[in-house]
This record gives C-alpha cells, structure tokens and sequence, in this order.
C-alpha cells in the first residue's frame, strides 16, 4: 500500500528528514517513535503534500507517486491525515464535521456506508451528532477528526499524536477504537507520545532520531528493547552493546537526549568561601585585642559572693512605715479608751510594756539597715500613740473621780 523511500525535508538550509523509509500495508498499525524535533511531523506532512519545506525522495500509494501532488489529490489516492490538535470545526455540529469529510470523489459514492462505518465504531458520536463540536470533551472531538478522516474513505490513515491532552481513560478508549478502525482493513500511522500504549497495539514500529529512522522492529520487539525502555518507558538504562548494535557516545541517550551523569567531585575551595575570603580582603584591618587569660583571673568563692543590693523584707505590721496618719490614729484610739471607761466592769489597763533598747545610732549601716530603721521608727510612733492614749484615758479618770 504505503511504501516511503528516502523521503528528505528541509525548511530553508535546515534539514528536517533525512532519507526516510517507511512501509504500511493493509490493516496493519505502524508506530513512529522519536524525541521532540525528530522530524515525526514532518513525515506525515510530506506525505500527505502539506509541508511547507522542500521535499525530495519517493512516497508510493499503491505504485503512485504521492511526491510533488496537491494535497487534495493525495486524498484521492487513499491517504487522510488526522493532524495534531484535531483541526474539526468547533461552530458545526458533530454530524456536520462528519459530512465535510465525504467531499473527495473517492468518499460520495460511499457516503452513506461510511457514515454508519464511524456510527458503529463510535457511538458515542451517533448519541450526539446534533450537538456543536466545541461543546464536546477533548476525546469526543478526537472521535470526531478521525471519523471524518475516515469518512474519505482512505486506504491509510495517518495520525499526529491523537491523545495529546488527553486523559488516561480517554487514551484508553481512543487506542482501543484504533484497534477497531485496523480490524476494517483500514492501514494506519501513527505518531505517538505515548509509546508504552501505541507499541501495546503495534505491528511494527520504526525509530527517528535526529531525522533519521535508524531502526525498525515488531512492537513487541520494540517494547523489550533496552534502548528504547530507556528513552520512551522510563525502563533501566541499556546495557554495552545490547539493542540494534548501534553503539551510543557517553552520556547521550538511544533518543538523542543526554542521559543523566552523575555530579563530578568539586575540588578547591567553595563558591562560598573564597567569597568570603574576598570580602575579608575588602574589609579594614582592626587592631587585635589580645584576649585575657583564663586562668589567671581568680573566680570569686562561693562564700563571700559580689553584694548586690537586697529587696526589703515585708515588714511585720500591716501598716507602712511612710505616709501614716497620725491624727487619725489617734482619735480612734481615743474612741476606744472612752468606750473602755464607759463599762465600770472592765480593769484597769496595765501599763505599757517598756521598749526595747533601740540599737545604737553609730553602727555601720548594713544590707538590712534600711528595713531595721522603718521599723523603729514605726514602733517609736507606736509608743508615743499608746502613752498619749493612756494620759488622755487617765484625765478621763480623774475628771469622773471628781
């Protein structure tokens, strides 16, 4: 059916494809694997008569020669192309989209059968042929690019990564219908990001790298081979030798990425340190204080620590020693004597009890000179409060007595 042979691409002085060979025939899956900017694109572009660049070699459809002809003749040949970002138009109904594909020759004649063709593959768009396409999920537009693919009645069918933004589900449902649109005898290519799912329904599969094909195998070939796990399944990395026999140079993967190399040892000083030693340099010089010795400063002894100055004790009587009222205590205290006079029961009151010796005046104040001093004070204040009350209790006497 589909046999490409040495087919180059170039956009200006810049090759895009180099001598490309590719074959797909009846019913038969085809997968291009390659890194980004590989040329997988351009393949499909240059075989559908799309590609803007310069394209020279041959690609046959069935003996004819599909190199130098308008695209819609390519069409006509028996190949559609379903491109990258679904290309439908989002303001026509599902059923519309699907029409528009039927406008080839080859497809009218057909148009009825075809229509029931991608009905059957997926209902989904049998359910909603009525509804406009831009109100459709990103997997149910991808139905639709590929039912009106397949409504030209193509021979091949060529696809530019069909589940991109697409969801793990979709994906899913989009490969199996896949399977689907081979079993009707349809051949088809494509160009797949997800090579673990692509190769899963793959016949065979080629590998472009650097625009080149550099190697061809059965999918399931492919998905065992180490070089290709490393670049395209996150597998292990490829032993020395095994794969195609194609050696690799040191650090560069079978997908023209380079691998992953382990940090080199940093010899010499840090990026930080001889930062700092310059900024050392910058910096005046001070003048360096020999710093004191440790052991011949005594330590004080625990006995006769440094005085500090203590608080003052709480003192003994509930009063303050500053800011007394004397008169006021000495009306209630008054009050109280004639109170006792009233009741002739009562006995006299013993006299005061003598005070002690107040300490002498010429002693050395000490930490707790302060407090000793408000405390005689307020017990000198004290005496003379009882000795006026007991002069003023005995004139009250000697007035009754009378």
């Amino acid at each position: 059916m589909l046999e490409v042979k040495g087919l180059s691409a170039t956009y200006g002085q810049q090759p895009a494809l180099n001598n490309a060979s590719v074959k797909v025939g009846k019913g038969e899956i085809v997968v291009i694997l390659g890194a980004n900017g590989a040329g997988k694109s351009t393949l499909l572009k240059a075989i559908s008569g799309i590609c803007e660049g310069k394209v020279t070699g041959s690609a046959r459809m069935n003996g004819h020669e599909l190199v130098g002809m308008k695209a819609d003749r390519i069409v006509e040949e028996g190949v559609a192309l379903v491109p990258e970002g679904r290309g439908i138009f989002g303001d026509l109904t599902v059923e519309e989209n699907l029409t528009l594909g039927a406008y080839s020759e080859r497809a009218r004649d057909a148009e009825r059968t075809n229509l029931d063709r991608v009905y059957t593959l997926f209902p989904k768009l049998m359910e909603r042929r009525k509804q406009v396409a831009r109100t459709m999920s990103g997997g149910e537009q991808q139905m639709v690019a590929i039912g009106r693919a397949m409504m030209s009645n193509p021979s091949v069918l060529t696809l530019d990564e069909p589940s991109l933004g697409l969801s793990p589900l979709l994906s899913k449902e989009l490969f199996q219908s896949l399977k689907a649109v081979r079993d009707t005898g349809i051949g088809i290519l494509l160009v797949e990001q997800n090579a673990k799912a692509s190769l899963a329904i793959a016949d065979r599969g080629y590998l472009l790298e650097n625009t080149e094909i550099i190697h061809e195998d059965t999918g399931a070939n492919l998905a065992k081979d180490p070089a290709v796990q490393q670049a395209y399944l996150g597998g292990a990395a490829a032993k020395s030798g095994s794969g195609r026999g194609k050696t690799k140079p040191t650090g560069q993967a079978s997908s023209g990425v380079p691998a992953a190399t382990t940090p080199r040892a940093v010899k010499g000083p840090s990026p930080s340190d001889i930062a700092a030693q310059a900024m050392q340099g910058l910096m005046p010089e001070r003048p360096r204080t020999p710093a004191p010795p440790q052991v011949s400063e005594p330590r004080p002894t625990p006995a006769a620590p440094s005085p500090q100055p203590a608080p003052p004790p709480a003192p003994q009587m509930s009063a303050r020693p500053s800011g007394i009222d004397t008169a006021s205590i000495v009306a209630k205290a008054s009050a109280q004597s004639s109170r006792r006079n009233a009741s002739p029961s009562l006995p006299p009151r013993p006299a005061p009890m003598p005070a002690p010796p107040k300490p002498s005046r010429n002693i050395a104040p000490t930490a707790t000179s302060g407090a000793s001093s408000h405390s005689d004070r307020l017990r000198d204040m004290l005496e003379e409060i009882e000795t006026a009350a007991a002069r003023a209790r005995d004139r009250s006497r000697t007035r009754s007595g009378r």
